[in-house]
């Protein structure tokens, strides 16, 4: 814990002297008891017993409490996040049909997804992309578990991997106001030319800020091959880096090497870990190997658990002075119905 004005911590000097001014005032109290003539009155006087001193110790523990908010106490508290977005982005490539993750690399990623959403706290709102040649949005962030759950079952594999699109496209439904051009982005990768930029309005003036440092939002990314097409994923990771958005890389699958489809189409699986990994270290994020369903199941169960709160420098001021009004209030309706007075 530290302060914002610990030169007002002498004040707490104050609180022997308020104990001995109350000693005082029972002890000249006394003095006035003895020169009642009505013994009757001094004994109901006597009679209140440790009552009498309660509502005094509330009032004493009130100014305490209000002593130590003046100096403005800063605590790291661990805090629900308030109107957080997470964006799962899931790779939908042909190669997720490979069965080297049972019951299948896509039926893994979708039940540990489903587990995500379990896991993760209601009040975190959650969108969905997926890519395959492309990157689509399969659900805009919602608090609505089961639309989400029902997109997940509604997933359709395609050629290609465009891992940039993905991230890209992820941090345009992030920042809408910030006018990102996905589509324009895709043309230069494509053909290295974007559209005519004729009437189009101008960028909107955008300052980076520091990676990770926009605790409101992140995004989980999960491939299990190398960037085929679309935007370069370096280039893309660096729009949520500027932006301070993490970014949470799950690499699916087998690390190295190649396997067949049933069908017999031969479709190269080899993870570009250093890309992927680069991608998390730019963001602030991690990079998590997920070789089997089960260890899917465990980084998604995880996931969720770290989203659940943030922690943050908060000020404990106003709920020092809070408990300080209540511990008043307390005192008052005491002395009120104890002594009516």
């Amino acid at each position: 814990m530290s302060f914002l004005w610990p030169q007002f911590l002498w004040l707490m000097a104050a609180l022997p002297l308020l104990l001995l001014a109350y000693l005082w005032l029972l002890a000249r109290r006394r003095k006035h008891a003895l020169r009642y003539s009505n013994v009757a009155s001094v004994r109901r006087a006597g009679s209140a017993g440790w009552k009498r001193h309660v509502p005094p110790a509330l009032v004493f523990a009130a100014c305490a409490i209000l002593l130590f908010a003046a100096c403005r106490p800063v605590a790291s508290v661990r805090l629900p996040w308030a109107r957080s977005t997470v964006m799962l982005a899931i790779d939908v490539s042909l190669s997720m049909r490979v069965p080297d993750v049972k019951p299948t690399r896509m039926a893994a990623a979708q039940d540990a997804a489903k587990v995500f959403l379990r896991q993760l706290p209601r009040e975190i709102e959650v969108g969905l992309v997926t890519f395959a040649g492309s990157g689509q949005v399969a659900q805009r962030a919602t608090l609505d578990r089961e639309a989400l759950v029902k997109s997940i079952d509604a997933f359709q594999m395609q050629l290609g991997t465009a891992v940039g699109d993905a991230i890209a496209l992820s941090v345009a439904e992030l920042f809408p106001d910030h006018a990102i051009d996905v589509g324009e982005m895709t043309l230069r990768a494509k053909y290295g030319r974007g559209i005519d930029a004729k009437n189009k309005p101008p960028p909107k003036a955008f300052t980076p800020v520091a990676p990770g440092s926009y605790k409101s939002a992140a995004i989980i990314l999960l491939s299990d091959g190398r960037r085929t097409t679309g935007i370069d994923t370096l280039q893309a990771a660096k729009l949520a880096a500027d932006r301070g958005v993490r970014i949470y890389v799950v690499g699916l699958g087998t690390a190295d090497g190649s396997a067949m489809l049933p069908e017999g189409m031969a479709i190269y699986l080899q993870l570009d870990e250093p890309t992927l990994r680069e991608v998390a270290r730019m963001t602030g994020g991690e990079y998590l190997h997920a070789g089997t369903a089960e260890k899917l199941r465990m980084v998604y169960e995880n996931l969720g658990s770290r989203m659940e709160v943030d922690t943050r420098e908060t000020e404990l001021s106003g709920l020092l002075a809070l408990a300080a009004a209540l511990l008043l209030f307390a005192a008052g309706a005491l002395s009120v119905t104890w002594f009516r007075s």
